[in-house]
């Protein structure tokens, strides 16, 4: 497996470089934005990226948005900036996650792990409670204009594939589970934990809901989130 860092600091790259390589990573690094943005562009095969936010030449949010416009690759920030500001701009740039400096490197390493796992495993198993209460007409159901098939996982429009990250697709499953319910934010956010841990906090949670409508949702279509007000959220 592949994984990208685009990070200034060598001591850091280093330090990454010989932890990801234990872990059976094959790891590419660049120290600017320039040079990534020129790999990216070549093609993302990579299946994890880690950004620095500050860049001798740009930032990490500029490779992130470029990355998104390719691929729901996992990407997870590395900044000094650990602030709200910050914290809410990456995941509205299609960040899975975002940590801070200093980080400890086993913790780092697992929440890596943990974006690649829900990259990969986004579908519901065959035959699990979450497939079971999502099946409708041969596990396909409409969304508004759009068509989820729960076999495959893929959300579609026509001919067209709307691609979602894991976090998008998992709070999609969400909806659809409770369709006709008013889910508060308290519950959307308790059923986004996942095995490992890794959740969807309450900062982040309308950037999704914001991401996920303007990915399912286009000029003239009668909206398939609904916002109550100082409540939740439903899905009719």
């Amino acid at each position: 497996m592949r994984i990208l860092i685009v990070e200034d600091d060598p001591i850091i790259v280093e330090g990454l470089k010989i932890a990801l390589s234990q872990e059976g990573y094959e790891v590419q690094s660049f120290g600017d934005m320039k040079s990534s943005l020129k790999e990216i562009q070549k093609e993302v095969c990579f299946d994890a990226c880690l950004l620095d936010v500050n860049l001798p030449d740009g930032d990490g949010f500029q490779i992130c948005k470029a990355i998104r416009e390719r691929s729901e690759v996992p990407v997870v920030f590395l900044t000094a900036c650990d602030d709200e500001i910050h914290t809410v701009l990456a995941f509205e740039q299609g960040a899975d996650d975002y940590i801070a400096k200093p980080f400890r490197i086993r913790e780092l390493i697992a929440r890596i792990k943990a974006v690649i796992r829900r990259s990969r495993g986004g579908a519901p198993a065959a035959g699990s409670k979450e497939a079971a209460e999502l099946k409708e007409d041969n596990d396909v159901i409409m969304v508004g204009k759009n068509t989820l098939d729960i076999k495959t996982g893929k959300v579609m429009r026509g001919d067209e594939e709307i691609f979602l990250s894991a976090v998008e697709y998992r709070l999609l499953l969400t909806f659809t589970g409770n369709r006709g319910q008013l889910l508060t934010r308290h519950q959307i956010l308790h059923s986004m934990w996942d095995s490992a841990g890794d959740f969807v906090n309450d900062n982040t949670l309308t950037v999704y809901v914001k991401r996920l409508r303007k990915k399912l949702e286009q000029e003239g279509d009668e909206p398939v989130i609904q916002t109550v007000r100082g409540m939740g959220y439903r899905m009719d």
